[in-house]
């Protein structure tokens, strides 16, 4: 898939969830049902406004904040005012009107349908939702009870009219909605967001405590016996701020169960009151550490399974007296692995749409695979393809990614880093070449089905990708004309290699038992040593097995089926991949290849 491809085929996925306005588009909450399309025309019905314009957005945020101002103001109003001055009645009434409309307006606000998840925008059905919902409680939190009272009694502290006031309390869940949708905006922390909330609720819970118990010692019979005027007998004529002050003092100390003593319960009602105050305390104290208990063991349930690892890890080694430089590679992989973690690539793109991540691995993986010279040359369709199948991986130092002589799996291109490639000479370890950004290495054990030859060793802090063998040689299987390229890009450098010094090469000993690769055909491909060739057997052999030319094609296949068991040759190719159909174009010296298709 190409990247333009890639692109179009994410558009029409993305028009086909989005539903477009005039100006502004859905959010990506409307759904439509499984085999169907969404069932709405572009354009909202005349008159009818969706929740999701930014407007009607703003409104809601401004109406927030007229909420918070009404929940702190009605517990207080109840508990310290006993009359209410004009601009804070017309404050009020202000305050109320806001409200009002808002519940004109949602008379024609679309909603989404919460059991088929389809964007509703009939008015019948939006008025109907309403009124058998929300309806009455929006409308007695709004009603003017404070001019009602004022009508009816003639002044405006009457303590039945005023505890009506207290449902304007229903709007607060105006505000646990918005800290719903905040919990799930990422363009805001989750750990703030929750410690806000949980910040929110426990001073409103504090004021709400304070102004109530301040009111059942502002009415009670003998002002004295009360909590607060057992140590502050005039305390009606202190100022407003001092009663309020003294009242949140109590109530906080009374919710952190600190207990001074120096402010209690002194009659029967203020003892009912707080005991139900501390009942509550142990709810919401629950409610909190449980919370908080949450939040930070999630941020440190990983730094505690990591020091479980290393702790195992380090005991394993020393039980079973694991050489030094291996239990530093078993430490050095937990601890990659950890800070590594919490990125979550993987677990991220496993949860995406095929489309998806052929765009992201198109961007990320192509230009990678594109500059490895095993691929030079090689069609787009081939490492669109190969792009799909390979996952990014991080090594630390000294990590063994490959070892000498185990069976081959994988293929590794380097990202960043860098990686040695190893060789066990006479037991001793050899620094043969040092792969870094953009090369490949595993790739000869791979495509010529034979034990890796060399140990690859990071350097340093490496990223890799890997390509598994056997994705690797199904694509191959499915691309005729690129297997050729492929093949003979690896041929190249192989023979690039065969032609440096020996010193320098220990794969030139490699290269003598194992010589070569994978080529195009339709059935399974079998890989064998070259032979090379001359009329009679030299002192000077180079790389290979020196044989007498034979008189035929026929016999040649017979030496090689001959030389190694179960090898059954079918052609022979030159070192520049050229089919060789007649004996007589061979000249000493030159190095063929046998190919059994």
């Amino acid at each position: 898939m190409t990247q333009a491809h890639s692109k179009s085929h994410f558009n029409k996925l993305w028009d086909g969830v989005q539903i477009k306005r005039s100006s502004n588009s859905f959010a990506v909450e409307l759904l439509p049902s499984l085999g169907a399309a969404i069932n709405h025309s572009n354009k909202l019905q005349k008159f009818i406004i969706s929740p999701y314009d930014p407007r009607y957005r703003s409104w809601e945020l401004f109406l927030i904040v007229l909420v918070i101002y009404s929940a702190w103001i009605c517990p207080f109003e109840l508990a310290f005012l006993r009359d209410f001055p004009f601009k804070l009645l017309l404050v009020e009434n202000i305050v109320n009107s806001f409200f009002a409309i808002d519940i004109v307006l949602t008379f024609f606000v679309a909603y989404v349908d919460s059991k088929t998840h389809l964007f509703v925008d009939d008015r019948k059905r939006i008025a109907v939702r309403y009124l058998s919902t929300w309806f009455i409680f929006d409308v007695c939190s709004t009603a003017p009870f404070q001019p009602i009272i004022l009508i009816f009694t003639h002044k405006g502290n009457d303590l039945t009219f005023n505890t009506l006031n207290l449902l304007r309390l229903w709007r607060l869940h105006r505000v646990s909605s918005l800290f719903a949708r905040l919990e799930k905006d990422i363009r805001f922390n989750y750990f703030w967001t929750r410690c806000s909330k949980l910040i929110s609720v426990t001073l409103f819970a504090v004021h709400c405590a304070g102004c109530f118990n301040y009111m059942i010692a502002d009415r009670y019979l003998n002002p004295e016996k009360t909590w607060i005027g057992a140590v502050m007998p005039t305390f009606r004529s202190e100022s407003l701020w001092t009663r309020y002050v003294t009242a949140l003092y109590w109530s906080i100390t009374t919710l952190t169960t600190t207990g001074y003593g120096d402010l209690h319960a002194e009659n029967p009602t203020e003892m009912l009151f707080d005991i139900f105050y501390m009942m509550f305390n142990l709810g919401l104290t629950a409610y909190l550490i449980g919370n908080m208990t949450n939040l930070v063991v999630h941020g440190t349930s990983r730094t505690r399974k990591f020091r479980d690892s290393i702790q195992a890890a380090s005991e394993f080694a020393a039980r079973n007296q694991l050489p030094e430089n291996i239990k530093q590679q078993v430490l050095s992989h937990f601890s990659l692995q950890f800070k590594t973690e919490g990125l979550n690539q993987q677990f991220m793109l496993d949860g995406l749409p095929k489309g998806i991540l052929s765009s992201i691995a198109y961007s990320l993986f192509f230009p990678i695979i594109r500059r490895a010279y095993l691929f030079n040359g090689i069609s787009d369709n081939f490492i669109d393809e190969l792009v799909m199948e390979v996952k990014a991986e991080y090594y630390p130092p000294k990590e063994d990614i490959i070892l000498q002589n185990e069976g081959a799996a994988d293929v590794y291109i380097v990202v960043s880093g860098a990686v040695n490639i190893i060789a066990t000479i006479h037991g001793d370890e050899q620094v043969y070449e040092k792969v870094t950004e953009g090369e490949i290495f595993g790739e000869v054990g791979v495509l010529c089905n034979i034990p890796q030859p060399f140990t690859c060793r990071t350097a340093e802090l490496s990223q890799l990708l890997r390509i598994s063998k056997t994705r690797l040689r199904e694509i191959i299987g499915e691309h005729m004309e690129d297997r050729n390229i492929l093949m003979n890009n690896l041929f190249q450098k192989l023979t690039l290699q065969e032609s440096l010094p020996e010193v320098n090469q220990p794969d030139r000993r490699f290269l003598n038992k194992y010589e070569l690769f994978h080529v195009p055909q339709e059935e399974q491909l079998l890989t064998k040593p070259h032979l090379h060739l001359t009329e009679k057997l030299s002192s000077a052999a180079q790389n290979g097995n020196l044989i007498k030319l034979p008189r035929t094609l026929e016999e040649l296949f017979k030496i090689g089926s001959q030389k190694y068991q179960g090898f059954h040759p079918t052609k022979v190719v030159s070192r520049d991949y050229a089919e060789i159909d007649d004996i007589s174009v061979i000249r000493d010296g030159d190095h063929l290849f046998l190919l059994e298709m």
